[in-house]
């Protein structure tokens, strides 16, 4: 089983990335938070910092391209050649208002036709292969029937699919029964993402599902960032890991402060691995001082016992 790090925007940046790679070995493949490209054709000094050379890196990474406009897409597939990456990946997944009010990620589920159009320029003129993240439609999981027929019809190199409906967002109940469908007759070979947030949850699947070759982890992976690793999310590895997340960040960002409103973001995550916080949890939310922060931070990695997995409360 190949395991991957689903790009979480405001969460899985260059700089998590490369910690969480150095403390907490175990993942295959991380995939970048979207690049959107403008019209000016050129990266911003933040998204090159969100996307260094691949020569530099330790870790395999897939950058994650959100856009509607072909020529968009095809621009950003040469920036990532000539940054020294192997593949691109096309973002059909994001269900957020503001992203599917322009028609991009799972707003371009809503138009099958157009979409058939922009993937048969994107295949076309592509400088690199193209993996694709979906949803199974936009409001309703009959549409990943014509989906699936249109996908086929591209030499997509991985299918990673979520199996639930863009209206779904994160809710509601996974519809394995598409999922299953898709191993049927897919031509691309298939990556599963969705809900799981744990090696009991990952060994369920594995066992129902042996043919799977990849998984996707995202928000159970932030939550329990050694859970791929041979020790685990240990206690002193995780302080270290969030010491210097913290000490990166504010050299990042050129202020202490705003690593630590940064790393509030990890820690609702976090949360969830923890037993009996009710106290230090609220009082992490709502502080504003960086001393404090990161005394609750040891406080609560090395005094309060840990779950033996995550306890999801999302």
């Amino acid at each position: 089983m190949n395991y991957y790090f689903a790009p979480l925007e405001g969460l899985t940046d260059s700089i998590y990335r490369r910690l969480h790679h150095k403390y907490f070995p175990g993942v295959d493949r991380y995939y970048t938070p979207f690049f959107s490209p403008t019209v000016h054709r050129a990266l911003t000094a933040k998204e090159k910092r969100d996307l260094p050379l691949a020569e530099e890196l330790d870790a395999q990474v897939i950058p994650q391209v959100l856009t509607k406009s072909a020529p968009d897409f095809v621009f950003m597939s040469t920036v990532c050649r000539d940054r020294g990456y192997s593949q691109i990946n096309l973002n059909l997944g994001c269900p957020s208002g503001t992203v599917t009010a322009k028609g991009k990620g799972a707003g371009m589920l809503r138009d099958i036709d157009a979409l058939q159009v922009f993937l048969d320029d994107i295949f076309t003129s592509s400088v690199l292969p193209v993996s694709i993240k979906t949803r199974l439609g936009y409001s309703d999981a009959e549409e990943f029937f014509r989906l699936l027929e249109i996908f086929n019809r591209y030499p997509i190199r991985e299918l990673i699919i979520h199996p639930r409906v863009r209206q779904d967002f994160y809710q509601n109940s996974l519809r394995m029964g598409f999922f299953e469908y898709a191993l049927r007759t897919s031509c691309a070979p298939l990556c599963y993402n969705g809900n799981l947030c744990s090696k009991e949850d990952i060994r369920r699947f594995a066992e129902k599902y042996p043919s799977v070759e990849a998984v996707m982890l995202g928000r159970g992976l932030i939550g329990d960032p050694g859970m791929l690793s041979a020790g685990g999310t240990t206690r002193s590895t995780l302080l270290a890991f969030m010491n210097e997340l913290f000490d990166a960040y504010a050299v990042a960002f050129g202020s202490r402060r705003n690593a630590m409103f940064r790393l509030k973001e990890n820690w609702r995550h976090l949360f969830c691995l923890f037993e009996g916080i009710e106290k230090p949890e609220k009082q992490l939310r709502k502080t504003t001082d960086e001393h404090q922060f990161r005394m609750l931070t040891e406080q609560i990695i090395t005094q309060y016992p840990m779950r033996p997995q995550l306890q999801a409360n999302w």
